[in-house]
């Protein structure tokens, strides 16, 4: 009896872990973080939502002032892209109590966004930071616009140089 309330809640449980977001950055040790003082944008990937787009940007650019870095039209000391995807994996729900007690199997689909910051040394050429952030895409903007901007504030959390 113990085994067939399991079986649900170690549906949940995996459903959950499934959509929990992921961040990870990385950082050249040997930049000069602490001489980054501007920035400008770059080409990145682009969502297909420019007002998405448009909260990106806001986000990064956010997070970049409070490191101190200022953006410029001029000689920037970063260059700053953004590239952001949607990818569709399929999800197995099981209702009711299993396979042979009256349970019901079905596959659907879930929309999994993955957002990259990369920074590169003006100069060099060289990328010198990179965050990543993986999260379920819901349906409802609000909702991925709270998302990104937390994923954004993680991956500067740590942020080298200041």
């Amino acid at each position: 009896m113990r085994l067939r309330l399991l079986v649900p809640i170690a549906c949940v449980l995996l459903a959950t872990i499934a959509y929990a977001q992921k961040v990870t950055f990385d950082s050249n040790p040997s930049a000069p973080f602490a001489s980054y003082k501007t920035y400008a944008w770059t080409q990145g990937t682009s969502t297909a939502d420019s007002l998405m787009e448009q909260r990106i940007h806001e986000g990064v650019a956010a997070q970049l002032a409070l490191k101190g870095l200022t953006p410029t039209n001029a000689t920037p000391d970063l260059f700053v892209a953004t590239h952001a995807v949607t990818q569709d994996h399929p999800q197995l729900l099981v209702n009711g109590f299993g396979w042979g007690l009256g349970g019901v199997a079905s596959v659907e689909n879930y929309t999994v966004g993955t957002l990259v910051v990369d920074l590169y040394d003006a100069k060099t050429r060289q990328m010198v930071w990179r965050g990543v952030a993986t999260d379920s895409v819901s349906s409802k903007p609000q909702k991925n616009a709270e998302r990104i901007n937390k994923a954004i504030e993680k991956m500067f959390a740590k942020y080298p140089g200041v």
